[in-house]
């Protein structure tokens, strides 16, 4: 504009109307887009702003018309303003989709998307009618001349607001097709200015066109950065979605994985979660997105549950609060504490390998007798087990099971090891029933759950007292065990027990 010299006129028709129907044809796929991801999730952002995509391509469209000896045999008025029209149009709808639309007015904006989407088509159709009509007429130009350049200033002042308002988004979202949109308001509000400082068919006028298909390739660009990342056409255009649209997707998403998740880990079939998902408009890449996490996530759970007890992993599934540190409660249990007598003098005989297969066997054998009687497995330490009775759920009967298992496991060891010469391992165990703590114990990066008290204590010092093939048990636990075969033992004098300790030795149950 300084240096008229350098704006030089270049007409070539062909040119201006194969540039114009290229920007308007991508604009159709944007809002073609951005209606579909709009419509499945009702975001009034993306409704607004697949309808700004909408204006800019009817109207470029109807541009496009204008070019003389192409189409039509000369210019019209209503063809040649439609571009600053529909780009004002459009400036409107993306300062309104930046504008916060939570509750009653995003409401109003999801309410209303039929209406807006109908009453658009409308405005292009009769826009183009009168154009042809020539109701728009080249003697109008001086007429609308000065209100065309208010709204193209006015147009400005909102590409640049919604420029503002998506950075701050960008900013506090750090998604590609955000910054993509920054990028192109900018652009866009450049185009404006251009288009009221230009000369018809010069350089400068070129100029706005060359911005405009800057503008919407580089969103497109974005949206495709997003789509690969992302996987589906609703993922691709999530960092337009308002907060509250994002929330409830989140919620969604979740669930539905959680519904896959569980018919994998049941072994029924996932069909009606995914005829389901399809009903809540789920696309074809959003489906197989969430069928691969799923199978990723009863990938990791079947990597990772041997190591929990299955009691325990099963509740926090359902209530993931009982995994936080801290959490649990005081209630009354039965501890089992086990021991392979025999074994270091097995180890020092034995290759390690064939010290590893033995202990397998036995675990192989123990751990069916422990579930048996609904045992939870606090740990397996070297040659030795906790086992834990009443520690989720309500077992009025634990001293009873936390018995039965012990003489259960020390006949299997016993059986195992017949073939081996002496001294063979064997199991001596130590059983006590009393209050204790049950919960999550250890630190923010490496937990366990367990029971913790002086009732563990103490299951541990009967361990201690038991002889090889023999099982000791405290007094909560044999004044429960009603008919029981045993023998009272001295009373005992351990390690941290001010008082002398009753213990008995269990030789069987009541028939």
């Amino acid at each position: 504009m300084a240096q008229p010299s350098l704006d030089v006129e270049w007409r070539h028709q062909p040119s201006h109307f194969w540039l114009v129907l290229f920007v308007a044809a991508l604009n159709v796929a944007l809002a073609y887009f951005t209606n579909e991801a709009a419509v499945r999730r009702g975001d009034a952002r993306l409704i607004l702003v697949s309808l700004a995509f909408g204006a800019s391509a009817g109207f470029l469209g109807l541009h496009a018309l204008a070019t003389p000896g192409v189409l039509l045999p000369g210019s019209n008025l209503g063809f040649v303003i439609a571009t600053p029209v529909g780009l004002t149009v459009a400036a409107v709808l993306c300062a309104a989709a930046a504008l916060p639309l939570g509750g009653p007015r995003g409401a109003i904006v999801v309410r209303h998307a039929r209406a807006l989407r109908l009453g658009l088509a409308v405005v292009l159709v009769l826009w183009g009618a009168m154009s042809l009509l020539g109701v728009m007429s080249a003697p109008m130009l001086a007429e609308v001349a000065a209100p065309l350049r208010a709204s193209a200033f006015a147009a400005v002042a909102l590409y640049v607001f919604a420029a503002w308002r998506m950075l701050r988004l960008h900013l506090a979202r750090g998604r590609p097709l955000l910054l993509a949109f920054v990028v192109a308001l900018v652009l866009l509000a450049e185009a404006m200015v251009a288009i009221v400082l230009s000369r018809d068919w010069h350089l400068s006028w070129w100029e706005w066109h060359v911005l405009m298909a800057a503008a919407f390739a580089t969103v497109a660009w974005g949206a495709r950065i997003e789509y690969r990342r992302e996987g589906s056409l609703t993922g691709a255009f999530g960092g337009l979605y308002l907060s509250s649209t994002l929330e409830r997707l989140d919620r969604w998403h979740g669930e539905a994985l959680a519904d896959l998740a569980a018919a994998r880990a049941s072994g029924a079939s996932s069909r009606p979660v995914l005829a389901r998902l399809r009903l809540d408009g789920a696309s074809s890449e959003e489906i197989d997105l969430l069928e691969r996490a799923s199978s990723e996530l009863q990938r990791v759970d079947d990597l990772f549950r041997p190591y929990l007890p299955q009691q325990f992993a099963a509740r926090a599934r359902s209530d993931p609060g009982q995994a936080r540190l801290g959490s649990g409660e005081e209630r009354e249990v039965t501890v089992l504490f086990a021991d392979l007598s025999g074994f270091t003098s097995y180890s020092e005989r034995h290759a390690p390998t064939e010290v590893v297969e033995l202990l397998n066997a036995i675990w192989t054998a123990a751990v069916p007798i422990v579930t048996a009687d609904d045992g939870l497995i606090e740990s397996f330490a070297g040659d030795g087990l906790l086992v834990i009775f009443n520690a989720l759920g309500d077992q009025p009967d634990h001293p009873l099971r936390a018995a039965r298992t012990a003489l259960r496991l020390r006949d299997a060891v016993e059986a195992l090891g017949a073939s081996l010469p002496e001294p063979r391992p064997r199991f001596h165990i130590g059983l006590n029933t009393g209050p204790a703590f049950v919960g999550s114990v250890g630190a923010a990066g490496r937990r366990t759950f367990s029971a913790i008290g002086d009732t563990t204590n103490l299951g541990s010092r009967l361990l201690g007292v038991a002889g090889p093939g023999e099982i000791v048990a405290g007094e909560g636990t044999w004044a429960r065990l009603a008919g029981a075969r045993g023998e009272a033992l001295e009373p005992l004098r351990l390690k941290g027990k001010r008082d002398p300790v009753s213990a008995w030795r269990v030789d069987g149950l009541a028939a």
